[in-house]
């Protein structure tokens, strides 16, 4: 495993990588094999192995690829002049449309899977996926508190609770396979009522 933990990258990188996503988001990462990969991006196995030696290292690339892509097109429908409740139920949609998708809940099994034999899988997806929206929710966090319409005395706590509550009672169903993806209405359930939760704890309008 030592040869196998650098990419390489080249010509067709970006083709091989646009490949990869379009199997693994169709099969998953245990049902993606390398010669549909191969077959998809157009290439040679011999050349979809010179820029990635390891699957896995595959998976995470296209993930990171992923979380990016998702980020900036959350951010794109974001204005953070808005009111929190406006921009905490987008923010809540994507954080469960990711974690029910068939590539956040691959990444979550293989981050479970592979976590104790390859440490650097989850902290780089961790760096990528969670981290990426913490901060996201932190910068939008404190311009709404500089606005009062938010009264939070510790911004990084706040931050993930309201990340985690985008997962009650979804998340744990997906792990352990009870039903199928969650329904529209599952979905606004949740966000609502983490909103709600979220603006009773920490919004300033009173009734």
């Amino acid at each position: 495993m030592a040869q196998a933990t650098e990419i390489h990258r080249g010509r067709k990188f970006d083709q091989v990588l646009n490949g990869a996503r379009e199997v693994f988001l169709r099969d998953g990462f245990e049902g993606a094999s390398v010669d549909d990969i191969a077959k998809e991006a157009g290439v040679s196995k011999a050349t979809l192995y010179s820029y990635f030696p390891d699957k896995r290292l595959m998976f995470l690339e296209v993930t990171k690829t992923e979380c990016q892509r998702q980020a900036d097109q959350a951010l794109a429908q974001i204005n953070f002049d808005q009111p929190p409740e406006v921009v905490l139920s987008i923010a809540g949609r994507q954080i469960i449309d990711f974690m029910a998708s068939e590539l956040g809940q691959g990444i979550y099994r293989l981050c479970v899977a592979e976590g104790e034999r390859f440490p650097e899988l989850g902290r780089a997806f961790y760096a990528s996926g969670p981290e990426l929206v913490h901060r996201t929710l932190l910068d939008y966090l404190k311009q709404a508190v500089a606005r009062g319409e938010l009264a939070i005395d510790d911004l990084d706590l706040a931050a993930h609770l309201f990340a985690e509550m985008c997962k009650a009672d979804l998340h744990a169903k997906l792990v352990f396979g009870v039903g199928c993806c969650p329904a529209a209405s599952d979905k606004d359930r949740v966000i609502r009522g983490a909103v709600a939760m979220f603006m009773a704890r920490y919004g300033t309008k009173s009734d």
